[in-house]
This record gives C-alpha cells, structure tokens and sequence, in this order.
C-alpha cells in the first residue's frame, strides 16, 4: 500500500451524513444530489485509480447560484469540499475525503456566448475540452489546449492543473487561452476575474486561479480565445536508433528558431504498444520515434518539413515519412491521443509528469531508464518534446506486493531529477496528491510560506481539496501559527489580505 498520507476525516461531519444530505437536496435538489453507496463509488477516485475514498456525499448543481448555495452552506457548517470535473485528474487532484462533499461541475456544460468577431467564447466550466472546437468549427476556429483526454476533460480540470496538450508548443497551455473566469470562492462569494479581452485592469489574479488545482475557489464559467485555425497541418514522423540522437534532433530544432505546432516523443516500447493499438504506420525498427507537425499554407508547409528533414538527416534517422493524406494524419495523431490508453491494456502504469530544460533531454532520458532499471520496472516514454514536458509511463503490476510502492519511488526520482536540472514537478497534471510531498524539492522554506499564506487569504478554514498540494506537515504548522496569534486558522494577523 501506498506511503502517502491523506487527512484524517472528521467524525463528527461523518456522523451527520444523513442530515447533511437532506440539506443539500433542500438546497440544490434530489436530482443534484447523490448520496447511495453505490453512487458515490463512482466519485471514490480519479485517474489516479491507487487511491480511493468513498466521499460524503456528490452534489452537482446545475448553476453558479446553485454552487454558491453549497459553498455557503458547507463554510458555515466546517465541512470540506473537493472540486471535480470529469475526475481525469492523473495525480489524485479529484481524490475525495470521507468527510468531504465532493462539488461536481458537468452538469454545468453550455456554450452561453460566442463572439466570433471579438474571437472568444464563454462557457460554462463543465463543458468538455472538445466540445468547446466542436461549438465554433464551422466557422473555421477552435479552441488551442488539447490535452490526450480532451474528449472527456473537462475546462474545469484544464484551468485546475493549466493543461497544455499536444499543440501547446505553438498554442500555450490553458493560461495563456483564457481571458476571464467565474469563480465560487469558499464563503459563496461569487467574482469576475479577467474579462472578453487580454490584459484586464488590475493585479493578475487570472494567472493565480488558473492552476491554484481547487485551492482558491470553484470556476463555474470561463472565457476563452477561440483562434481562427490554419490553412492547412501536416505531420511527419522520424525514427532513430537512440532516444538520445531523438533529444538532440528537438534541440536543434527548437534552437533553429522554428517552432512547429507540436513534436511528440515517443520511445520504443511506446511505439510498439500504440502502433498495435492504432496501426498509425509508426516504424517498429526504431529506439525513438518524433512526430512533429507544422502548419500553414502548402508552400510553408513543405519548406518547414523540408528544413526539419534536413537538421534530422544530419543525425541519421532510421525512419524519416510525411503524412501523404488527411486520413494519414488522423491516424498518426489517434496512436498519440490514446498511448495511455493503449499502454493500460498491457499494464498497470504510474504516469509522471515533469519538465525540463530541453538541452537536458538526451541526459534526463538515459537517467529515467536507469533509474527503472534499479527498480527492475518497464517504462514508457511518451511526451511533448517540444516544451520539455515530461510523460514517463512506469509499468508496474499492482497485484504484486511492492511493486506499486516501487513504482512511486521510482517516479519520485525523476521528479527529483527534473529539479535537479533546472526543471519542475509538473508541466500540466498538476501537483495534487502525487507531488505533494515533494514540493519542499522545488520550493525553500520561504516559497512555501507565500503559497500557504496565498492559500489563507481565499480559504482561511481550509475546507477547499484538504490534503492536496501543500505537505501536511506545512498545514499544519502554518494554522498552529495563526491559532497561536489567537486568530482564525489560515488568517495572517487577523488580516486575509495580509496575507498577500
């Protein structure tokens, strides 16, 4: 079993389950309301399926008043609150508590405005990642983070853990899509940050949210950019003999000062799997396979390729090929799209996510496979080589004693080792569970004592995703303090935004 420790659960609030559920359904309805066993249970875990507790009780409303309501009602009465969308969250950042109400948004999913000329959408935060290009495509746009989960996230957990995708090399993640955001903070508060246009007046409290993973408050709305889309994209697919020779070949590209719109990594055992999956046409004879896409007009699109072709025929691929046809490509991209997907038919696996400097990425690729091998465990690499952004698959089998905890070591030392290189503990999966122990790895004393005080001003009780992000040991200390000053836990001198 896993060494990760999670709150205790207040058995007092647990006592009053019962009360508490007729509460919410006076306040949000029976529908909204789930509050059987076997309802829960399919709340009792996120894609980080190791962990699980079965919650309070769900509650998903269907409007901002409604989450307001609960925000209230559960503030006033202490009890915990774990935000989700679609629970895709891969480092347990939808994980719920025995004592905790979980806040469902996918009820919430409408498109309520979109303005072309102006090029943004507002919608609600439980509309799924897809459906928000699917709401704008005939015009010829689409909205740019695409994360390999894009068909079931929502934009709830993309502005929690700022996801990027594939195409954020060109694009950005979600902070750099969004222009504005709805938020339920924990006393049912309801603000407006940001707005239809860039650069709102004000601090830049947009880029505090977007990210904050639940901590702050409950997005229920969001604008976005939507982006007229190319005139035309194309992939080409090269295979090397090393992953090293395939690290460099992203270096040079990246330094040549072309940017294409993605260069994916994946190494062997990950092009094995997913060719037999998607039968994309991926060369099976190579160590290390890039799929790099450019866009534009024809003209453009073949000199990038041609250019591209170029600085990797200096390194001797095995396998160079470009896409000769729409269908080509879709098929390309459907082999990268379900790689998790395809690597858990054939194991259990713990995904990593961490970032690099990209100069690093021959030197950290070799690394990850020793350190597997010290631990006698498979990995599949499978990233977005293009930003640094780090994918590690380790394949483990849970049912063996040991090998789970051998797999969260293992990942620990890569997370490390992506610190250790200038790096961080995540790019787009968020901290959540997973990483929470070690974020003194990335951040001194200091650093943690401005994100627990940052966290004080928004949830003062700290009710909002208990146990996610800070060490619980930092938690603790920090309202030991502010019981000790004889003010409210999670208050600075009796002043939230001293906190600041």
């Amino acid at each position: 079993m896993s060494s990760i420790e999670l709150p205790l659960p207040d058995l007092s609030i647990v006592g009053r389950r019962d009360a508490i559920v007729r509460d919410l359904v006076a306040l949000c309805g029976a529908d909204a309301v789930i509050s059987d066993e076997d309802g829960r249970r399919a709340f009792e875990t996120d894609a980080l399926t190791a962990y699980r507790r079965m919650p309070l009780a769900v509650v998903l409303p269907t409007s901002t008043e409604a989450v307001s309501a609960v925000l209230k009602y559960a503030k006033a009465n202490r009890i915990r609150v774990v935000p989700r969308g679609a629970g895709t969250s891969l480092c347990g950042g939808a994980l719920p508590l025995e004592d905790a109400i979980v806040l469902g948004v996918s009820k919430m999913n409408r498109v309520i405005e979109i303005d072309f000329q102006n090029r943004f959408a507002r919608v609600e935060a439980g509309i799924t990642n897809l459906a928000i290009s699917g709401a704008v495509s005939a015009e010829g746009f689409f909205y740019a983070p695409d994360p390999s989960s894009q068909l079931a996230c929502t934009l709830a957990g993309n502005l929690a853990m700022n996801s990027g995708g594939a195409h954020c090399l060109k694009y950005g993640v979600t902070t750099n899509n969004v222009l504005g955001v709805k938020m339920v903070t924990m006393d049912g508060e309801i603000v407006e940050i940001g707005g239809s246009h860039l650069d709102a007046e004000g601090y830049d409290l947009l880029a505090l949210i977007i990210g904050s993973e639940g901590q702050f408050g409950i997005i229920t709305e969001a604008t976005v950019r939507i982006l007229r889309a190319a005139e035309g994209a194309r992939p080409m697919m090269i295979g090397f003999e090393s992953s090293a020779k395939a690290g460099i070949c992203v270096a040079r590209i990246i330094a040549s000062g072309i940017i294409p719109v993605a260069i994916e990594f994946m190494d062997k055992p990950a092009i094995e799997v997913c060719e037999a999956f998607a039968k994309a046409g991926y060369p099976t004879n190579v160590d290390a396979l890039l799929i790099i896409e450019v866009e534009g007009s024809e003209q453009e699109i073949a000199d990038r390729l041609a250019y591209i072709a170029s600085i990797a025929h200096e390194l001797k691929p095995v396998a160079l090929a470009v896409s000769g046809s729409a269908e080509q490509s879709a098929k390309i991209w459907k082999g990268r799209k379900a790689a998790f997907g395809a690597i858990g038919r054939i194991s259990d696996y713990y995904c990593m996510d961490g970032t690099i400097p990209l100069a690093h990425l021959p030197h950290v690729l070799e690394q990850i496979s020793e350190i597997c091998r010290r631990y006698g465990l498979r990995v599949a690499n499978i990233f977005h080589a293009g930003d640094g952004n780090l994918h590690p698959l380790i394949m483990y089998e849970a049912n063996t004693p040991g090998e789970m905890e051998k797999a969260e070591q293992a990942g620990a030392e890569i997370l490390k080792l992506c610190v250790a290189v200038g790096g961080c503990l995540t790019g787009e999966h968020g901290v959540g569970i997973e990483k929470r122990d070690l974020m003194r790895v990335q951040f001194n004393d200091e650093d943690m004592a401005v994100q627990l005080r940052i966290k004080s001003v928004f949830d003062p009780d700290w009710l909002l995703n208990c146990g996610k992000v800070f060490p619980l040991d930092a938690v603790e200390t920090a309202k030991a303090a502010a019981t000790a000053q004889g003010v409210p836990a999670g208050h600075v001198d009796g002043n939230p935004a001293a906190a600041a």
